[in-house]
């Protein structure tokens, strides 16, 4: 079976906003390089049009380039493994692979196995999202993963005592992978599933939710957020800067959410919202 590739050359900090982007483009598996990171999707099952309104969209980051060839599949946990570090956060949660050996206990250990999700811990939004988890009240909450990736966020959740995590993704992958880790770390009570909050039905509001996607889908997806929120329930949002805050708590405040705390990492934001 062959894969289209294609390469992106561009600073860190936006990968994870570039991949997001090109994922809803078609392509489905991720590898960060050097340089940035390579895009995957089988054959040719991906919307060239929309690569070229992403390169035309950022084409005032430097650097930034796209190019595109053909290559044959690979085993790409294997090629992820060989520079995958555990992740610490507040030096009370270990983020690591199944073969790293850590001697240091930690209050919170989460197992994961990413093969073609986000969601490893390592970029500065999930770390910034796992920080403020532990200054919100999990215990008996029912809680939203919204674009769940590697679930790691619902994992997190469980792990402090939620009642419930209920996890969706627009990602087939992140369905099955999601699963899986949630197995590997003996956590119960997530449910996966594949779509967007717009398509898939839920039984009940929720006391708590989690989104680390990206600006636009949150402002897009923000009302939505809002009609699942109990009253003096809280949202957390991450997958944006520092500089876009005002954008997004404007947005909030329409739907009666307001702020409680936010965490900010390399220029990279967090924050926590309140429902009145």
């Amino acid at each position: 079976m062959f894969y289209i590739r294609l390469q992106v050359v561009c600073d860190t900090e936006f990968s994870e906003i570039l991949m997001a982007e090109i994922a809803e483009a078609g392509f489905d598996t991720f590898l960060e390089t050097e340089k940035g990171f390579e895009a995957y999707a089988e054959n040719e099952k991906f919307d060239a049009s929309a690569v070229h309104h992403i390169q035309e969209k950022y084409k005032h980051i430097s650097p930034l380039s796209f190019s595109q060839d053909r290559i044959q599949k690979q085993n790409w946990n294997e090629e992820w493994e060989k520079n995958v570090e555990p992740i610490f956060v507040e030096d009370k949660i270990l983020v690591r692979a199944a073969f790293h050996k850590i001697e240091k206990k930690f209050p919170y250990e989460i197992i994961i196995t990413p093969k073609m999700s986000f969601g490893t811990g390592h970029h500065q939004t999930t770390q910034l999202m796992l920080k403020s988890q532990l200054s919100v009240d999990h215990k008996n909450k029912n809680v939203m993963d919204a674009g769940c990736g590697t679930a790691i966020l619902s994992i997190m959740a469980i792990k402090l005592n939620a009642k419930f995590v209920d996890a969706f993704d627009i990602d087939e992958w992140s369905v099955t992978n999601g699963n899986e880790n949630a197995q590997i770390n003996k956590c119960e009570n997530i449910r996966i599933r594949q779509g967007k909050i717009s398509e898939l039905p839920f039984e009940t509001d929720f006391d708590l939710i989690l989104a680390n996607i990206n600006k636009n889908i949150l402002l897009q997806e923000m009302e939505q957020y809002a009609s699942y929120l109990k009253s003096g329930g809280c949202l957390l949002l991450s997958g944006f800067y520092e500089n876009d805050i005002a954008d997004l708590k404007n947005k909030a405040e329409k739907y009666q959410m307001s702020e409680i705390g936010r965490n900010s990492y390399e220029s990279w934001a967090c924050l926590t919202l309140q429902k009145k």
